[in-house]
């Protein structure tokens, strides 16, 4: 009897000394079959380092608008895939498509979050384009449907109103209260001062991102084919800076094999290009509008 419940118990505890003995040893499991190992070691940013801030390309004007183009994924992380394609690999090449139309045209200055295959987290990604200056935000990203291969359609996401309050709390304590928002120096308020600053910005943000992920539908209709619910909203990270208007494009599914070549192709990814740069023009063009009329109105 003895030695049956000294046998049940090494059942129980073989894998806790396994694990314990790798931590120990600090080894990964190989996995031939798989290619790599169990372990992956992903090198984060250390707490409170700066990201470098990319290169802005265009007019050497800052009173010019400025577009940060996000090509999400990266690095180790490659996103969707499907039908023999990566999304990181796509998304980027849609991205630097979009810039050289954007360039192309003048008058708009571009940063891209990454140029290369590298890895960025959320936090750096919202960093980038608040540390600009950024005017507008533009997220790119591929979808999938897994074994659906018929799913198609591009859709464009804006933060949910629902994450508004919590993201603002969060954001205002993560910035130690120290940082400007819309003009407005949050150190100098107290905590819920500074939440409730943060929630308004957001709302006006929101409405601004609701307008350019309008603007993306009207452009592309005909260009690029769109998912039955184009319009949709999340509580995504990427899209929590509360003073610049972001938006999250999923350009099609990279599961559907046909809209996967339409994507990765040159002459679809000019489309792209041009409808979304034709988007963000018109955009800038209409804030330039408001901010005239809003000069004109009596103090």
């Amino acid at each position: 009897m003895l030695w049956y419940r000294v046998q049940i118990a090494l059942v129980f505890l073989a894998p806790v000394l396994v694990f314990s003995g790798l931590v120990v040893f600090g080894k990964a499991i190989p996995v031939p079959y798989l290619g790599r190992d169990y372990v992956i070691r992903i090198h984060l940013p250390e707490p409170g380092t700066t990201v470098v801030l990319p290169e802005i390309a265009g007019p050497d004007d800052p009173s010019r608008p400025l577009v940060v183009i996000d090509a999400g994924h990266g690095g180790h992380d490659p996103g969707a895939s499907g039908a023999g394609y990566v999304e990181k690999s796509l998304v980027l090449g849609l991205s630097r498509n979009l810039r050289d139309e954007l360039l192309q045209g003048g008058g708009i200055r571009v940063a891209m979050t990454r140029e290369d295959d590298r890895y960025l987290t959320l936090a750096e990604r919202v960093q980038i384009a608040r540390a600009l200056g950024a005017d507008l935000f533009l997220s790119i990203h591929a979808d999938s449907a897994g074994e659906q291969d018929s799913v198609r359609g591009a859709s464009i996401y804006v933060l949910s109103e629902e994450a508004n309050s919590e993201a603002a709390a969060r954001f205002a304590q993560r910035e130690n209260e120290a940082d400007l928002v819309n003009g407005t120096l949050l150190s100098a308020e107290t905590d819920n001062v500074n939440a409730i600053l943060v929630e308004l910005a957001q709302r006006r943000t929101a409405e601004s991102s609701g307008e350019f992920a309008d603007l993306i539908i009207r452009e592309g209709e005909g260009v690029m084919p769109f998912h039955p619910q184009a319009r949709r909203s999340a509580a995504l990270g990427v899209l929590r800076a509360p003073d610049v208007p972001s938006v999250l494009f999923e350009a099609g599914f990279i599961s559907n094999p046909a809209e996967a070549r339409r994507l990765s192709s040159a002459e679809g990814q000019r489309a792209f290009a041009r409808s979304m740069a034709q988007a963000i023009r018109v955009f800038f063009a209409r804030s330039s509008m408001q901010q005239d009329v809003a000069g004109l109105e009596p103090g």
